[in-house]
């Protein structure tokens, strides 16, 4: 087995931004000589998510209308430690920490209208994308 690991640096214009993150992961795939295996897209934050679904823009926006629906914007008790990302911090846990891919043939295996987004929620500085392929050469 062989693996290959790249981090994509993210880097968010606004506290909330959806990413669509297919083409690198791709290229990470691809560059990793990997045949058939796995590709593990994780995001290394805890107010940011990464999930798959369709690249569609009334998509995105009532995926973050449901988002807000479930963890709005507010008080919460996480605040009292000084912070103010409390609801970002349940999105990640609405949307998901990561996925797991098929790669098959040397390219991800994805369905017709699948696209891998990375979902930030407490933007506006630099954050990281860990990028794991696993499998046979």
């Amino acid at each position: 087995m062989a693996s290959r690991t790249e981090y994509l640096v993210m880097r968010t214009e606004k506290l909330r931004e959806f990413v669509n993150l297919t083409e690198p992961v791709r290229r990470v795939v691809r560059a990793s000589g990997i045949r058939e295996g796995l590709v593990l897209v994780s995001s290394m934050h805890i107010t940011a998510a990464v999930y798959v679904n369709d690249n569609e823009s009334g998509l995105l926006e009532d995926i973050s209308a449901w988002a807000d629906r479930l963890a709005p914007p507010g008080e919460y008790a996480h605040h009292r430690t000084g912070e103010t990302n409390g609801d970002a911090h349940l999105k990640n846990l609405l949307l998901g920490h990561q996925v797991l891919l098929p790669v098959t043939k040397g390219d991800l295996d994805l369905g017709p209208w699948e696209q891998i987004f990375y979902a930030e929620f407490d933007g506006q500085r630099p954050k990281r994308v860990v990028v794991k392929v696993l499998g046979d050469p």
